[in-house]
């Protein structure tokens, strides 16, 4: 079930793929290709590099790859058809599915998404023009939103009344409840969703409407907060506020930050630090790690603190371990909320980002702080309470670090707290990543005729043969080229994903080699090695108590013949492709006949 292929090869061929890459990073041109910062890790040197002709990038830097799809499923955390709609739409392509229930089914979304942008504009309309909005724009003032903010941001103004955006809005009643815009009412109509509340839209990492998040006026009707009930398009377990506008900088910093309040995240915005999200109404969970975790490796948790220092431990190191994340705390002052910190002390705010500490250290640091550690008694109930935390963490090395730490602040002997540790029945579980070694461009003989085949197939492809390559991993990108008629797109997707990722990489460089150039070199090579073999045949069978002389005679004869065809093509020699046609048919012949 999904996307008919040629719909998907169509939108594939008409997609720019610089253009849908430089929205996300500045692209500069180098010869024939393009390259940048790339956007899905922080660097400070261009690693990532476009090929347009093949629509493909690489980085060299975290070996990410793909064509211009699979950009706009990893740079925008889409499905396959997802990204495939989204490309089809800035096309002007009508895609076809293979099953005609899915398409309805994308048509529906399509409504709701459509019935939402709405909403966001009359809404937005409302609070800035709408004489009943006058609470609201008051109560706005005061929280520091001018006009350019309420714009940036779309905020909107639900009305007190029952069911003036269902009579607004061209949609039917079972598209507004479907979207989360109204609800049934006892008389079995439909009625607004949200009443008398100012309403923060909620986007999608794309900039789609999905949600709003309302909240009531001083003295209006409870609860504070109200969101868009769950929906097909809004999951408040993997929903955050404001990722949309975090993204890029997430990726630029390494960094994203999470708080509790759609004001806390543009009060971050506010003071330069445009990397902040909100969870919409729950606790941040697995989903919302794992969505983070595609744009940047460090979490900073920006709640209260003592909320912060409540965290499940459990859940925190769960994260750290399950998707290689590192989650540290902003050391916001007791009290302080980031939209009010961003108005009253900017710095402050910035500070405690920048020295946000990992989140044991942040519990270890509580714990003493709170302390009385000018006596023996203090110091003791201290120690213990911090070894509680340290013992929590799974890796040995986290853990005797903050030892350390606590053995000096509380005047006690390290290895007394080490053996208070390893007697509670502690089995740390230690892992340790090696680092990701940067890949180097390969100048070989094999690598220049893979990039040549992958850029011209059609010339290429036929001037080479498997048996010119030593290296196994070389020989099965060539098959996938061969096997995939030059389609490099097919050949990644139906090779081995080591031989896939290699081909991607391949295609981003550049290559200037003369093809006739290379082949002639993985001829002088394999004939080379293919005279070795012989030479080690005609004396094994020289020292044979009965040698065959035959095969001996058979042997140096062939040797003899492959030095003259070796020197014929050699690089110095005149171009002689019926020469080399031959000598290529008898090595193929002779390797075949091995195997």
């Amino acid at each position: 079930m999904g996307i008919l292929d040629e719909d998907v090869q169509r939108v594939r061929d008409s997609a720019d793929i610089v253009q849908i890459v430089s929205a996300h990073t500045q692209l500069k041109k180098a010869g024939a290709n393009w390259s940048g910062l790339c956007p899905f890790h922080g660097e400070k040197s261009p690693s990532f590099s476009v090929n347009p002709d093949k629509n493909v990038y690489y980085c060299f830097g975290c070996q990410a790859s793909g064509d211009v799809i699979s950009f706009v499923r990893d740079i925008d955390h889409l499905d396959f058809q997802g990204a495939v709609e989204f490309l089809a739409a800035k096309a002007g392509i009508a895609v076809r599915y293979t099953d005609r229930n899915e398409g309805e089914r994308r048509e529906a979304r399509g409504k709701l998404r459509e019935a939402l942008a709405a909403a966001v504009d009359w809404y937005h309309d409302r609070l800035l023009t709408s004489a009943d909005a006058g609470t609201a724009r008051r109560y706005l003032r005061d929280r520091g939103f001018d006009g350019e903010r309420v714009r940036q941001y779309r905020i909107g103004w639900a009305p007190d009344d029952w069911d003036q955006l269902v009579k607004a809005l061209p949609f039917s009643p079972k598209v507004l409840r479907d979207a989360g815009l109204g609800r049934e009412s006892k008389r079995g109509g439909t009625n607004d969703f949200f009443r008398a509340r100012v309403l923060f839209p909620i986007f999608d990492p794309q900039g789609d409407a999905i949600g709003f998040g309302g909240r009531m006026l001083p003295g209006g009707r409870p609860p504070k907060y109200q969101n868009t009930p769950e929906t097909s398009l809004y999951r408040k377990s993997k929903v955050l506020y404001g990722l949309n506008w975090a993204k890029d900088e997430a990726v630029r910093a390494n960094e994203v930050i999470i708080c509790e309040g759609y004001t806390d995240v543009i009060g971050f915005a506010e003071v330069g630090l445009n990397r902040a999200v909100a969870t919409c109404g729950t606790a941040l969970t697995d989903e919302h790690v794992r969505t983070l975790q595609r744009f940047a490796p460090r979490l900073v948790l920006a709640f209260d603190p003592d909320a912060a220092g409540q965290a499940a431990a459990d859940r925190v190191y769960e994260w750290e371990r399950k998707h290689e994340v590192e989650v540290a705390v902003a050391a916001l002052p007791p009290g302080g909320d980031p939209a009010d910190l961003a108005r009253t002390d900017p710095d402050r705010l910035r500070q405690a980002v920048e020295q946000a500490t990992p989140f044991l250290g942040f519990r270890v640091e509580r714990i003493l702080a709170a302390a009385d550690l000018r006596t023996p008694e203090g110091r003791g109930r201290a120690a213990e309470s911090a070894l509680a935390a340290i013992a929590e963490h799974p890796s040995e090395f986290v853990r005797d670090q903050y030892v350390m730490t606590v053995a000096g602040r509380c005047n006690l002997d390290p290895d007394r707290l080490r053996q208070s540790i390893r007697s509670g029945g502690i089995r740390p579980r230690v892992r340790v990543e090696p680092p990701r070694p940067q890949r180097q461009r390969a100048e070989t003989p094999e690598n220049n005729a893979l990039r040549l085949a992958i850029a011209t197939p059609d010339e290429i492809l036929p001037l080479l043969h498997d048996v010119l390559f030593d290296d196994e991993r070389n020989r099965a990108a060539f098959r996938a080229l061969v096997a995939a008629g030059g389609d490099l797109h097919a050949a990644v997707a139906d090779a081995d994903p080591l031989v896939g990722e290699l081909l991607s990489r391949l295609a981003v460089e550049e290559i200037d080699a003369d093809p006739h150039d290379v082949r002639r070199m993985l001829l002088h090579h394999l004939a080379g090695t293919t005279v070795a073999e012989l030479d080690k045949e005609a004396m094994a069978e020289l020292e044979r108590a009965e040698p065959a002389a035959d095969q001996a005679r058979s042997a140096v004869q062939a040797v003899s013949w492959l030095r003259g065809q070796m020197e014929a093509i050699a690089p110095n020699a005149p171009p002689d492709s019926d020469r080399e046609d031959q000598l290529l048919g008898w090595l193929a012949q002779r390797v075949e006949g091995q195997g």
